[in-house]
């Protein structure tokens, strides 16, 4: 892979620094699950399959304690992966040795499920396809190749061209998503966020496909913020709008999206960015880093097991439980 954002060195855990890129190439070295947390908290690794597996290799570094399940659950709360993978962890009843195992096994099937994806997205991608994306579903966001990226990989024969939006105010779609495109060779243009329904009603996107942090039992979903007001645009002109996450994306324990829980963060991601403050002092600042789009606003959920389209409770129940 030309990017490589996780790198398990049996006794380390090394992780591509993603606050620096695109202007460095650095690696944060994490040997306990507290380094490993503040990785995740400080936004060093992000991206909901990605934070799980850095997670899981976080308990592997910490040999199982109790005290590592605790201090990575509370590193951010609204990617369910995270969860889901320290649930898998707590399964190993064995050695130091079984849990470096189950944690490459995570990273592992985290990748060939991103193939899949890519795969079955591919089929509903029209050739020469502009397709839009919101922050960065890619390989910076997974074990690699990514969820809504690794489809756009897997159409590049297609002679399709991007439009990645910004996403404000962390600047993921243009350090982030822009900087996997041009290193893969797959046109790309770059817009501010406020920039895509203007696009949209000239005619200049052909379809929309986006990554997830955590999908409702009723296909509800959140990503970042600004993800909804571009789910209700596509809906306004028509526009294909496709969801990428794996099945360790769902929780079924939550019955629709008004149940998830949307991380706040600091304010200083609002008001400035890498040291430079443009906003007054004393101003009020809301910093919610995800929003919820409802299940009826999206045209499908592409999974590595399949594509639900028109998701709702019982689909989504039938392809958790027996595939489709």
């Amino acid at each position: 892979m030309s990017v490589e954002p996780i790198r398990w060195q049996g006794d380390r855990l090394e992780l591509l620094d993603q606050r620096l890129l695109p202007d460095q190439t650095v690696y944060v070295t994490c040997r306990t699950a507290e380094e490993v947390a503040t990785a995740i908290r400080d936004m060093v690794v992000r991206g909901a399959p990605a934070i799980g597996c850095a997670a899981a290799f976080g308990v592997a570094l910490s040999h199982g304690s109790p005290e590592s399940f605790e201090i990575l659950a509370k590193s951010r709360p609204t990617a369910v992966n995270l969860f889901w993978a320290l649930a898998r962890m707590r399964k190993v009843k064995g050695t130091a040795k079984d849990l470096r195992a189950e944690a490459e096994a995570i990273f592992t099937e985290d990748l060939a499920a991103n193939r899949a994806m890519g795969k079955l997205g591919a089929a509903l991608i029209p050739n020469k396809a502009r397709v839009m994306t919101h922050c960065n579903a890619g390989a910076l966001a997974t074990a690699g190749y990514g969820t809504a990226l690794g489809v756009i990989r897997s159409s590049k024969h297609k002679k399709i061209s991007v439009i990645a939006n910004e996403t404000r105010p962390y600047l993921q779609g243009a350090r982030l998503t822009a900087y996997e495109l041009v290193q893969e060779g797959i046109p790309c243009t770059l817009i501010t966020d406020n920039m895509a329904g203007h696009l949209m009603s000239k005619g200049e996107v052909d379809v929309i496909v986006v990554g997830a942090d955590r999908i409702a039992a009723n296909g509800d979903t959140a990503n970042k913020i600004g993800t909804y007001a571009l789910a209700v645009l596509a809906k306004r002109h028509g526009i294909p709008f496709y969801v990428a996450a794996p099945l360790s994306t769902f929780d079924l324990k939550i019955r629709d999206g008004s149940k998830i829980p949307i991380e706040e963060r600091p304010a200083a991601e609002v008001t400035g960015y890498r040291g430079q403050r443009w906003a007054p002092e004393g101003v009020a600042v809301r910093n919610p880093a995800f929003d919820v789009t409802p299940a009826e606003l999206i045209t499908g959920i592409i999974t590595e097991r399949g594509v639900v389209k028109k998701p709702n409770r019982k689909k989504i129940q039938a392809l958790i439980s027996t595939g489709v």
